[in-house]
């Protein structure tokens, strides 16, 4: 893996497409939220992916881009599907035992073991001293941010389903970031953007409807106009739009620089919250959003190292 190709430090395109991203990763909050009284989570993640494995394939057919061509992607691929597929089984199960903040502040952890995946495997994806600390800064701004609502979790933290459901944060934030390293450190790195995710969507869509079933989370009572747009919303630009231009931006830029960025989601998440569905703000927020921020810059400061490359 050691060998692959060097990708560069983020510039200005980078860095507003990832603030777009992850706006629309955390405006997804609000959509799953909207949607959840209609269609159980774990099948809404099934359909989603189900209908952006088609818009992909449409895309690539239109734009004349091989998808089943050999090119030794096929293991990768199909390891990459069933990572994210068991992402989002373990925060699905997860959040059925503990509160949606304490499952997020393990849950983003996922950018701490990108970046220790990366340095362990990847060549030019080493973080210096500094830029670890900005992730960890990032971290502990997530951590206050949601303070509250793992606070509140923390009762039942000592039971053993405060202890499953805080491993699975954890492994959910491990399958994350376990995903990006493949994709950065495999034979996908020289896949198109546009395959890399049909291997993803493709497999994630099969193992999460048939987890669905095999839940029996498959009843659905009426879909009205506000769930159908959520779900629109999640398969169109989320799982289409946004996972495309994501693995477009791992073809050309380092990914422990870009997976930092993914802080902002929740941040993101909560102000969208507060906008559209009148949930509190605090000045407490704000320190925390600051901290966010202020680790992305120390994790993508300019080196000499990444100016040489």
């Amino acid at each position: 893996m050691s060998t692959l190709a060097l990708r560069r430090a983020p510039d200005t395109t980078a860095v507003v497409a990832m603030i777009l991203l992850c706006g629309a990763w955390g405006f997804q909050q609000v959509a799953i939220k909207e949607a959840n009284a209609s269609i159980p989570p774990i099948l809404q993640a099934g359909i989603r992916s189900l209908i952006a494995t088609l818009l992909v394939w449409i895309w690539t057919r239109t734009r004349g881009i091989a998808l089943f061509q050999r090119d030794d992607t096929l293991p990768a691929g199909l390891m990459a599907g069933v990572l994210f597929g068991g992402e989002i089984a373990c925060i699905f199960f997860g959040l059925s035992l503990t509160t949606a903040t304490r499952m997020a502040v393990f849950l983003y952890t996922a950018p701490c073991f990108t970046a220790l995946g990366l340095h362990w495997f990847v060549a030019g994806e080493r973080l210096s001293r500094v830029q670890w600390s900005g992730i960890v800064l990032a971290f502990c701004g997530i951590a206050l941010a949601f303070a509250d609502g793992f606070l509140q979790g923390s009762a039942a933290s000592s039971t053993w389903q405060g202890v499953a459901s805080d491993a699975l944060g954890v492994l959910a934030g491990l399958l994350w970031g376990s995903t990006t390293v493949l994709v950065r450190g495999s034979s996908l790195a020289h896949a198109s953007a546009s395959k890399t995710l049909f291997y993803q969507l493709a497999v994630s869509a099969v193992l999460l409807l048939a987890l669905a079933a095999g839940a029996g989370q498959t009843h659905i009572d009426a879909l009205p106009p506000l769930a159908l747009a959520s779900l629109a919303y999640q398969a169109i630009v989320v799982a289409f739009i946004s996972y495309l231009m994501w693995f477009w931006l791992l073809t050309r830029y380092m990914a422990s620089r870009l997976s930092v960025f993914s802080f902002l989601t929740p941040i993101f998440g909560v102000t969208f919250g507060v906008l559209l569905l009148g949930e509190a703000f605090s000045a407490r927020f704000m320190i925390a959003a600051a901290m966010v921020l202020a680790g992305i810059a120390l994790v993508n400061r300019p080196t000499r190292t990444a100016a040489s490359a």
